[in-house]
């Protein structure tokens, strides 16, 4: 069997049960996916490739070299989206300047200050996506506020619109925003494939086990090659699109 990335993570017990307990079976993609990239901003991505001790000097919440490893990969799963007329859907974040808004994060997220204040000293918003990925003029881009592309945002009335019954997750962070938006799209029924490496975090341990633990309950987690395969197979011209687009 393939070695995964969590598997040097994992004590044989885990391994073991793993196994027993039938966790892991493949879901399999839908008929209709959007591709959905989850927070690929400067905040959380820096602004070039660097190891993450250098990049947080600058963005506190970067991910470092990893991050720009993932965009990479994404840029290959977008560019694959639009040949076939698949939709792509960005999520970012979005706040008051005056941090008024920032609710929950002020008595968790202890360098959320300090990334506002990074910002304006940079003179750049943190929450614009990197331009090696920019949307193109038919992407949707969401803002939100919480981990979840679903939470109190329009991404259902999106997916909904354009017959979607699946998603593809690529962004950042695994074990944050990403863990939080493939939760709440397969409580919604969505299938769900994760691109295991179209996703970045800071920690490599919770990268790592992030994905184990979607793989084995949430969704199916593999290489972005299979992904484009399967994008590749699809017919184009699938979705309904409104007047006008």
């Amino acid at each position: 069997m393939q070695e995964r990335i969590w598997d040097k993570h994992l004590t044989e017990r885990d391994k073991a049960v793993l196994k027993a307990s039938g966790y892991g079976a493949l879901g399999g993609f839908g008929k209709r996916p959007a591709l959905l990239v989850i927070d690929a901003s400067w905040a959380f991505c820096g602004e070039k490739s660097e190891p993450i001790l250098d990049a947080i000097k600058r963005w506190p919440n970067a991910c470092g070299e990893e991050a720009w490893n993932a965009v990479a990969v994404m840029r290959k799963l977008i560019d694959a989206s639009h040949d076939k007329g698949v939709p792509v859907i960005y999520t970012t974040g979005a706040w008051r300047k005056d941090g008024w808004d920032a609710g929950s994060w002020l008595w968790k997220a202890g360098r959320m200050t300090e990334q506002q204040k990074a910002d304006r000293a940079q003179g750049i918003d943190g929450d614009e996506i990197v331009h090696a990925i920019t949307p193109g003029p038919k992407d949707v881009v969401i803002h939100k506020q919480k981990p979840s592309g679903f939470s109190s945002t329009e991404m259902v009335a999106y997916l909904n619109l354009l017959g979607c019954d699946s998603v593809i997750v690529t962004g950042g962070t695994t074990s944050g925003c990403v863990r939080a938006t493939v939760v709440d799209a397969f409580s919604l029924n969505y299938r769900v494939v994760v691109v295991e490496d179209g996703c970045f975090d800071r920690l490599q341990s919770s990268h790592a086990l992030s994905l184990c633990d979607m793989n084995a309950k949430y969704s199916d987690v593999i290489p972005h090659e299979h992904v484009l395969e399967f994008i590749d197979s699809m017919e184009a011209g699938l979705y309904p699109l409104p007047p006008g687009a």
